[in-house]
């Protein structure tokens, strides 16, 4: 297999200057989201770090909570958002503590704590398999960058499945949020298309209809489950999708014409700089301790 090239952030960045653009909240007038040509709007955020993100592992699906930097980050989205004076109909989130947390803390920050909140499996984390629980550094050590990258940010290579002797087998397979999934749609590891072909049926089916009823939607997911939508929406291909590093904790919005077509880059609801050491921290992840 072709090993993949490590791409620096600038050139990440120049990659997609078409696609992302950034708004500071401090320029950004209240109310502004119902100006311009936009059919619909559309809010998308990555959960603030976990537990598991500070210590560097694997996690896809364990339940790991916010970390303390985690949750101000949350709350940096939800106060941005507030600032912006975005309201929202309806939000979607994971079956995910993390992700279901960030989601309870912007609604907080924007004082809209009353809205629905709909969960589903679907918007879960990719499953890492058998990499659950690993250090990305040590296994980067271990097999080499090039081979965690293509684990990480391959759009069609799945990790190694976790085996029913793994140490979060019974914690992850048997939990009883999954009870209702058939054998077929409980992974043992998934890709990034396996991610997404078990995300768009609920965009599809769930999100889709309430954005075009005129619903304001914010969706608070994960890094994968998430690119699966913004590759999605901006028609994206695989060796693109592999080279964009959502941001924690960022709002991203989206102004969609009457087809969800993006009429405008992504944007970012924050400085360049912030949304930038953010973007490098996600790429780091996967590489080896010097």
């Amino acid at each position: 297999m072709r090993c993949q090239t490590t791409v620096s952030l600038r050139a990440v960045l120049l990659h997609f200057s078409r696609h992302v653009s950034f708004l500071n909240r401090r320029k950004y007038s209240k109310g502004s989201n119902t100006v311009g040509m936009a059919a619909y709007k559309l809010v998308l955020i990555r959960h603030g770090e976990s537990c598991w993100n500070q210590e560097n592992r694997f996690c896809g699906w364990f339940d790991a909570d916010l970390s303390e930097t985690g949750v101000q980050e949350a709350k940096r989205g939800g106060e941005a958002l507030k600032d912006a004076g975005y309201e929202f109909d309806i939000c979607y989130t994971s079956v995910l503590k993390r992700a279901i947390r960030t989601l309870w803390i912007v609604l907080e920050n924007v004082d809209q704590m009353w809205l629905p909140v709909h969960r589903s499996w679907r918007l879960n984390e990719r499953h890492y398999g058998g990499l659950t629980g690993l250090n990305k550094a040590e296994t980067a050590a271990k097999h080499g960058e090039a081979q965690v990258k293509i684990w990480r940010r391959s759009y069609d290579v799945p990790p190694p499945p976790m085996d029913a002797d793994h140490d979060f087998y019974t914690n992850i397979s048997k939990d009883r949020r999954y009870a209702d999934l058939t054998d077929e749609q409980l992974p043992a590891c998934e890709s990034l298309k396996d991610t997404i072909a078990r995300a768009l049926p609920f965009w599809n089916e769930e999100i889709v209809p309430q954005i075009k009823d005129g619903k304001r939607v914010l969706i608070a997911a994960h890094g994968n489950s998430l690119r699966g939508i913004v590759k999605h929406l901006e028609g994206m291909s695989e060796e693109a999708i592999m080279e964009l590093n959502l941001p924690t904790g960022i709002p991203i919005l989206y102004e969609l014409d009457k087809n969800l077509k993006p009429i405008k880059p992504m944007q970012f609801l924050g400085d360049e700089e912030t949304v930038r050491k953010a973007m490098e921290a996600v790429a780091a992840q996967g590489k080896a301790k010097k």
